[in-house]
């Protein structure tokens, strides 16, 4: 886990990056937004409904790890929970409000997360199945590193975000 950031970097990490990437975005237009760019692929509308996705289900994994021994954590059906929430007609403003607040609360949430129990290392975890970069299952994990793939997640959707509505961001 050489490398890694420091517990306050992550947060401060994820609001430098919600912040810039909000300002950059808050200009697309709906239609731009909503193109899909190639038969079953997602559209930028479609991609931030899936980084809200990964906030609510992310947001439920840091809480709870809190209190828990392990790392171990129910996954997601990411395609249907993007078709069940019907991104490509939503408003792209209310996305980038409702994703922008997302985040800053989680950035919260890693902050109020104690640093022994963000630095406290897991052999038991199913990270090799649901992290973004994954772990080597019974490799020693932290909550902490945890934190920062999810931020890793967050900035490789921002850039692709970017690639569909010819904004840089990420």
């Amino acid at each position: 886990m050489a490398g890694m950031e420091s517990p306050s970097d992550v947060s401060a990490g994820l609001l430098a990056t919600v912040d810039d990437a909000a300002a950059k975005l808050a200009s697309v237009p709906d239609s731009v937004a909503a193109r899909v760019p190639a038969p079953g692929s997602w559209s930028a509308l479609q991609v931030l409904g899936h980084l809200i996705d990964s906030a609510a289900n992310n947001h439920r994994r840091f809480v709870s790890a809190r209190s828990q021994d392990d790392l171990v954590f129910d996954g997601y059906d990411q395609d249907r929970w993007v078709e069940a929430q019907d991104y490509e007609h939503a408003r792209w403003s209310e996305l980038l409000v409702l994703w922008s607040a997302y985040n800053r609360h989680l950035a919260r949430v890693m902050a109020a997360t104690p640093r022994d129990v963000q630095l406290r290392e897991h052999r038991r975890h199913n990270l090799h199945d649901l992290a973004w970069q994954p772990v080597v299952e019974g490799a020693p994990v932290t909550l902490q590193w945890f934190f920062a793939d999810y931020l890793g997640h967050l900035r490789h959707h921002l850039r692709q975000i970017g690639d569909l509505v010819g904004r840089r961001v990420g």
